[in-house]
């Protein structure tokens, strides 16, 4: 297909899709041809960007595009117009990808499932009642429904990861630095990373390649006979709902007959895994928002903006202190991955929950959905691990379910290599 014929087949996607979807904030269609077109000029001359050439892209509306609005989601950035390009925007430039709009998210990324959002909620492509997840819900509903072919999200908690799982694609979160933030409306600067949504892993290699300015890390999957895995234990797989545990079991053992070596691994101290998350990112998160709180308060959605004035409550002792605990993490999974080359857990315990449900029964247990829904990811924002959520087979009818790999630090080419072998297994 050319450039203008993948762009097509994208913008009818988007007629089909997006007004009962609601996963755009911004749909530049003029702009989307005229890029098309300039990458088939470069082509009949000869000009290959690589694989990213001519690709419809769609972009998390956090990111600065010069000349179009950033909001982030919210009236209280309605008229907040970019001056420049992010960096990962001039390197997907480069790489020739074509930007063909913005997408829609949870306001300022503060939330799990994309209802609050100052443009309406995003729902999920299967079942409209639903959450895509979030918070770059819009993100991975482009995909997802063939708008545009691969996605830039960001991630703080999960947010690549868990619309990712929602929606049955491939979400990486590279490793902690691996992709410049500039440019990006912050949520947490601690925990913020920028990474792929895509169809497969094959692409979201292609995408981390270009936004990471790696042209040369090649992916090449290892022979599944070569790996050895661990599985996380407990709060990680103690309750999952009956589908996603059903699914992650298939796929444990596919990957153990096909010839994995698969154990068991234990962390310390996970059940102050939320509460140091918490400290962190509501602190930072009232600090960057602070003149948009005092001014602007009332152009906030109330749950998010509830959030962040609660971050204001924190000490400096509370912040810090939360920030030592992370340290103590990293190493935990540090040992954790010693002599290993990856972990495995599910990516989310729960399917794509109801819009506007506050709480989940997992067990016999009620959860708090948004807990429920960070509670497998956001450990590795703390760290900077690098992690990659595949999606399972399931049975028709079931929705989408998440399988996560868990790489070593600064190793996100290696994680990508096993999540190609992987992927041929489970996926």
């Amino acid at each position: 297909m050319t450039s203008v014929e993948r762009v097509e087949a994208a913008l009818q996607a988007i007629a089909a899709h997006n007004q009962r979807t609601n996963a755009f904030i911004l749909i530049d269609a003029d702009g989307a041809r005229a890029q098309a077109r300039q990458a088939d000029d470069e082509t009949a001359r000869g000009i290959n960007r690589g694989p990213l050439h001519g690709l419809p892209v769609s972009i998390k509306d956090l990111v600065d595009i010069a000349g179009q609005p950033t909001t982030a989601a919210s009236q209280v950035l309605a008229d907040n117009v970019a001056t420049t390009d992010a960096p990962i925007i001039t390197r997907l430039r480069e790489a020739g990808a074509v930007l063909i709009g913005k997408t829609n998210l949870h306001e300022f990324a503060l939330g799990t499932t994309c209802e609050d959002s100052g443009f309406g909620p995003v729902h999920h492509p299967l079942d409209l009642t639903r959450s895509p997840g979030g918070s770059s819900g819009g993100s991975a509903v482009s995909v997802a429904t063939g708008m545009a072919e691969m996605s830039v999200g960001s991630d703080t908690g999960g947010s690549i990861r868990i619309p990712a799982a929602a929606c049955g694609i491939v979400g990486l979160k590279p490793s902690l630095n691996d992709v410049p933030t500039t440019g990006v409306i912050p949520l947490s600067t601690t925990f913020d990373h920028v990474g792929p949504l895509a169809r497969n892993v094959a692409d979201a290699a292609a995408m981390w390649r270009v936004l990471a300015a790696r042209p040369t890390d090649v992916v090449t999957a290892p022979d599944i006979r070569s790996l050895r895995f661990a599985v996380l234990d407990g709060d990680f797989i103690g309750n999952l709902e009956p589908p996603v545990r059903e699914a992650f079991d298939r796929s444990v053992q596919a990957l153990r007959q096909a010839g994995a070596s698969i154990e068991s691994r234990s962390l310390a101290a996970t059940a102050t895994i939320l509460d140091v998350y918490v400290r962190v990112v509501l602190s930072e998160g009232a600090a960057w928002h602070a003149k948009y709180l005092d001014t602007r308060g009332d152009k906030y959605r109330p749950t998010v903006r509830g959030r962040l004035l609660a971050g204001r409550n924190f000490t400096a002792v509370d912040y810090l202190s939360a920030r030592e605990s992370c340290d103590a993490f990293r190493e935990s999974v540090n040992l954790a991955l010693h002599g290993i080359d990856a972990l495995l857990l599910p990516t989310l315990p729960i399917l794509a929950p109801p819009l506007g449900q506050d709480e989940i029964v997992i067990g016999g247990v009620r959860i708090p959905v948004r807990s429920a829904m960070l509670r497998n990811t956001q450990l590795f924002n703390m760290t900077g691990h690098p992690a990659i959520s595949l999606p399972m087979r399931m049975p028709d009818g079931v929705l989408p379910a998440g399988f996560e790999i868990v790489g070593k630090l600064n190793q996100t080419s290696t994680l990508l290599a096993i999540a190609s072998t992987c992927e041929k297994i489970i996926c």
